[in-house]
C-alpha cells in the first residue's frame, strides 16, 4: 500500500467535509482543525488532481463542475469504507447508512417500494435514496448500491446478479377500447390496432409473444403511442388509448377490478426474469445484503409475482 494513502484519504475527507459544510471554517470545526489546515489540505488535493474543486470568494466557497463530480464519488467512497470497517472490525451486521436503490418506474413503485419502506422500519438506521429509471444505468458510475431489473443481465462485468423472481407479460386494454375497436384475436390483428408500447434509446421496445408453435418471439405492433416508462404505459392504457404489453403485477388490480381486459392469452405466457443486480464490491455490506434477503424472501412467498 502506498505511503501516500493515509494523507490522501485525509484530504478527501477534509474535501468532503468542507463541499457539505460550503465553509472551510465550519469544516475545521467539525474536523477538529484551522481554517487555513483546511484550506491547505484543499490546495495539495487541487494539485494532485490538477483540477480546481472550488470557486472561491473572501466569503464563500462553492464547488466547480468538476468539484461536484468529484464530490459525489468521494461522499460515495467514503460512507462505503465506513460501512465495510464498521462490519469487518465489530461484527455489526445491522443494515445502516444510506442505501441507493434503483428500480423500474411502475413495478418498483407498486411492488418494491413498500417492501423497502417495511424493511426501515425494522432497521430505523437504514436510509433510502431510491430513483426510478426503466432504462439501464451504470450502478458502479452513479453510485448506487443495488438494481432491481427486468430481463437477462447481459453485462455482469463488476456485477453480481441475483434472481428474484419472473413475471408473465399480458398483453391488455380497457373495456371502453376494445367495444370501439374490436378484441384482437391473433397476433397479426394487433397491425389493425392503436398500441402502447414502451420507448428508450431513439426507440419504440418489441413486445414478446408465443407463437404457434410455443416459441417466444419478439414483434413489432403498430407503435401508436410511444412511453418511456411503465407508470405512462399503464395510465394511457387505462385512460383507453389502445393495447399494452406489462409485467401481471403491473396489471393485475386493474384487471381484478375490470379496468383493463386481458386479450391474446393463449399466446401471453412469456416469463421475464426479474434480478436485483449490485457492484461486485459492494456485495457483502449489511444493507445490502439484508435488503438482497428480505426481496428473495418475498419473492418466495409470492409479493413479487
Amino acid at each position: 500500500m502506498s505511503t501516500e494513502t493515509g494523507p490522501l484519504l485525509t484530504g478527501i475527507h477534509t474535501f468532503v467535509t468542507a463541499a457539505r459544510c460550503q465553509s472551510f471554517t465550519r469544516a475545521g470545526e467539525e474536523l477538529g482543525i484551522s481554517k487555513s489546515a483546511v484550506g491547505k489540505a484543499i490546495a495539495r488535493l487541487e494539485a494532485r488532481l490538477g483540477i480546481a474543486l472550488f470557486h472561491r470568494t473572501t466569503r464563500h466557497i462553492s464547488l466547480t463542475a468538476d468539484g461536484q463530480a468529484y464530490y459525489a464519488s468521494c461522499a460515495n467512497a467514503l460512507e462505503t469504507l465506513t460501512e465495510a470497517e464498521r462490519a469487518l472490525v465489530t461484527g455489526h451486521e445491522r443494515p445502516a447508512g444510506r442505501l441507493r436503490v434503483d428500480m423500474p418506474a411502475a413495478f418498483g413503485r407498486t411492488v418494491l417500494l413498500p417492501v423497502l419502506l417495511r424493511i426501515t422500519q425494522q432497521h430505523p438506521d437504514l436510509r433510502l435514496t431510491v430513483t426510478f429509471n426503466d432504462h439501464l444505468v451504470d450502478p458502479i458510475e452513479e453510485g448506487i448500491d443495488l438494481l432491481v431489473r427486468f430481463g437477462p443481465v447481459e453485462d455482469s462485468t463488476g456485477l453480481v446478479a441475483r434472481p428474484l423472481t419472473r413475471q408473465r407479460l399480458v398483453i391488455c386494454a380497457a373495456p371502453a377500447y376494445l367495444a370501439a375497436h374490436g378484441r384482437p384475436t391473433s397476433i397479426e390483428a394487433l397491425n389493425n390496432h392503436r398500441c402502447i408500447v414502451g420507448y428508450r434509446r431513439g426507440r419504440s421496445l418489441a413486445w414478446t409473444v408465443e407463437n404457434a408453435t410455443g416459441e417466444s418471439v419478439r414483434i413489432d405492433p403498430p407503435p401508436t403511442f410511444e412511453l418511456s416508462d411503465g407508470d405512462a404505459i399503464l395510465r394511457a392504457a387505462l385512460s383507453g388509448c389502445g393495447l399494452c404489453q406489462v409485467p401481471i403485477s403491473l396489471a393485475r388490480e386493474a384487471i381484478d377490478n375490470g379496468d383493463l381486459v386481458p386479450v391474446l392469452e393463449a399466446q401471453s405466457t412469456h416469463e421475464v426474469p426479474v434480478h436485483a443486480v449490485w457492484p461486485a464490491t459492494r456485495h457483502l455490506l449489511p444493507k445490502v445484503r439484508r435488503v438482497v434477503d428480505e426481496l428473495l424472501e418475498q419473492a418466495r412467498l409470492g409479493a413479487l409475482d
